[in-house]
């Protein structure tokens, strides 16, 4: 039994030891320590729920958060640094301090998390030779720079009392920092025996004194290490042996599952993935008996809001829904699952003092239908918001020259061009992800990895082609990394002639384009049937305080959900996901604005529920 009752971050300040290892096992201010840690990530979260998911888990019986830190939010132009709101990093990390809990912290710069490209900036995919999670001079130069702005917030928020030249004051009181990764899993990758030693050494140079970690399946533990940092391993099922197996990479080292996986993502077209439970806490209970420190890979995972989802290339590419449920231990919703209180009750047989009560679940609204009374073809915006980039060939969304240079990372792109009769179209699988075709406003059909051709109905004269092409989310693990860029990657032919003369209109969806679309005219009365693409808009009302809901799709085919400007994120009709998680902390007392873009069948109303339905389920092996 451990009674750590005196080891949390603020009755710690002074303290100078932090996070350390000794024959096998962990120390922290020279007492034996065991991590019980939870995963949860701020850019998944609303801010406003960030500490009633900490307060879970501290009565769950943990005593450390990890997160990831993403860079592609926290620089989505190149040189233009974004921490604040939701992505105040330094607010979340002071907040685990203040409820009591220690600090993992994972910066990557890689972070796979089945987020777009793995946290990596899409604008990096401009540079035609760029080697990602390399010590290509294009890449460290930008992870340079990033890691420049990024240390500067995480160095004071360290544990250790280290008198550090270039650390402000704030540094010698503490933090609840007591370790950080040096990248991610990169024993799955492994393409340059430097670049571990490069990101550390990144690392160390910034003003990181915290005990350093790597983390890798067991495939990947031997191609993943760096000396100096302590390997830990990743997994479900805890195979016999495991544990004993990082002693053969790292002698007399304490034991630690970095990614103890508690369920799975989903991919759209597929089941919903769950663990048992009971599966789940045995094996917890196991790793526990053997002397292992622990990190839940979920405790809460919350939410791939806006386009932000990542996406697998293994036999074919699938992309992931938009839900981060991931059966963790609590819901997407931050609600409590059987796996929390079966953990509870094994952590309080181990902490040798009485656990806090479980805070309150937030009750859930069910608002009813919603009419969406309005709509505006795709075709009817294009003049009015949007300017379009003219070339002779299709570009690809990180070159388009938007955003300061830094390019489209997310969303769709249209490309139009003029042709004459009809004939043979034909993609030589240069469409990424998946493209809607048109002859002026007629739907002809779909072009995507396992669709390259499509036949072009005959007509007379000239008439527009246009393709709508959606980045269905880039892939965020494997060995196909550098070749996640979207939109149309390469020519498309017409009867054997390359398509010429494009008009590239940009549809990334952000804040302002909503903003304008709020007043554009046009907006009309929705007809009795209408295809698609096109917005839709109507209003929710609501009369008290707003609570959280789900929204259900129900007769809608393909798009994405606005609410007051906040990207929930898409939808499919093929599933699983059939609900959309909306926070109450989004919805305003009164009016609430529900903007729609639906690709091609559109519904009248949608619903909004108090229950989630993630699909039909499916137990991991």
């Amino acid at each position: 039994r451990f009674n750590w009752s005196e080891l949390i971050p603020l009755q710690l300040w002074g303290r100078t030891l932090g996070l350390q290892t000794e024959n096998s096992q962990f120390l922290l201010e020279g007492m034996p320590f065991r991590i019980f840690g939870g995963s949860m990530h701020y850019f998944r979260v609303p801010r406003e729920y960030w500490e009633d998911r900490m307060l879970k888990m501290k009565a769950c019986g943990l005593n450390t958060l990890t997160t990831y830190v993403p860079w592609n939010l926290h620089e989505q132009e190149r040189g233009k640094f974004d921490f604040s709101q939701n992505l105040d990093l330094e607010a979340f990390l002071s907040l685990a301090a203040k409820n009591g809990l220690w600090v993992i912290l994972r910066p990557g710069p890689y972070i796979c998390s089945e987020w777009d490209l793995g946290g990596l900036p899409s604008w990096l995919l401009q540079d035609p030779e760029m080697q990602l999670r390399t010590t290509y001079k294009g890449f460290t130069e930008a992870v340079d720079a990033y890691f420049d702005h990024l240390m500067p917030i995480v160095v004071p928020l360290q544990a250790s009392t280290i008198h550090y030249p270039l650390c402000p004051q704030q540094y010698k009181k503490g933090g609840p920092i007591i370790a950080v990764q040096v990248e991610n899993e990169y024993g799955s990758y492994a393409k340059d025996p430097n670049y571990m030693t490069y990101v550390k050494m990144a690392l160390l140079n910034r003003g990181i004194v915290e005990l350093l970690m790597t983390s890798d399946n067991k495939n990947g533990l031997s191609f993943g290490l760096v000396e100096g940092a302590l390997a830990t391993v990743n997994f479900q099922k805890l195979e016999p042996g495991l544990l004993k197996y990082l002693d053969t990479v790292q002698r007399d080292q304490p034991k630690m599952v970095m990614e103890y996986w508690t369920g799975w993502f989903d991919n759209w077209g597929g089941p919903h993935y769950v663990f048992d439970a009971d599966e789940m806490v045995n094996t917890v209970a196991s790793i526990l008996k053997l002397g292992a420190s622990i990190n839940l890979y979920m405790f809460h995972g919350g939410t791939n809001f806006g386009f932000m989802n990542g996406a697998l290339e293994a036999d074919e590419y699938k992309s992931d829904v938009t839900s981060y449920d991931y059966d963790a231990v609590l819901t997407e919703a931050g609600d409590y699952t059987s796996k929390f209180f079966k953990l509870r009750q094994l952590f309080s047989m181990i902490i040798g003092q009485p656990l806090p009560l479980p805070p309150m679940i937030e009750s859930k609204a069910s608002y009813g239908a919603i009419l969406l009374h309005q709509y505006i073809p795709l075709w009817d915006v294009l003049p009015s918001l949007l300017q379009p980039i003219k070339s002779e060939f299709p570009i690809n969304m990180e070159n388009l020259h938007l955003n300061d240079s830094s390019g489209q990372s997310y969303g769709y792109v249209l490309y139009e061009t003029v042709i004459f009769g009809g004939g043979h179209l034909h993609s030589r699988d240069h469409v990424r992800d998946r493209a809607q075709v048109f002859v002026n406003t007629m739907y002809v059909g779909e072009l995507d990895y396992n669709t390259v051709e499509l036949s072009l109905p005959e007509g007379q004269g000239f008439r527009q082609l246009r393709l709508l092409v959606e980045n269905r989310g880039r892939v965020n693990y494997g060995l196909a990394l550098n070749e996640q860029r979207k939109g149309l990657i390469g020519d498309v032919f017409l009867n054997k002639t390359p398509l010429r003369n494009f008009k590239i209109y940009s549809l990334e969806m952000k804040p302002g384009f909503m903003k304008s679309l709020q007043h554009i005219a046009g907006w009309s009365a929705v007809p009795d049937y209408f295809v698609g693409p096109a917005f839709f808009r109507g209003r929710l009302w609501i009369e008290h305080q707003p609570q959280d809901t789900f929204l259900k799709l129900q007769g809608w085919e393909k798009g994405v959900v606005f609410v007051n400007g906040q990207n929930l994120g898409r939808y499919w009709k093929i599933g699983p996901q059939e609900t959309l998680y909306l926070p109450g902390p989004w919805l305003w007392k009164g009016s609430n604005e529900i903007v729609i873009f639906e690709e091609r069948t559109a519904g009248r109303i949608i619903q909004s529920v108090d229950i989630p339905y993630l699909g039909r389920t499916q137990y991991v092996d």
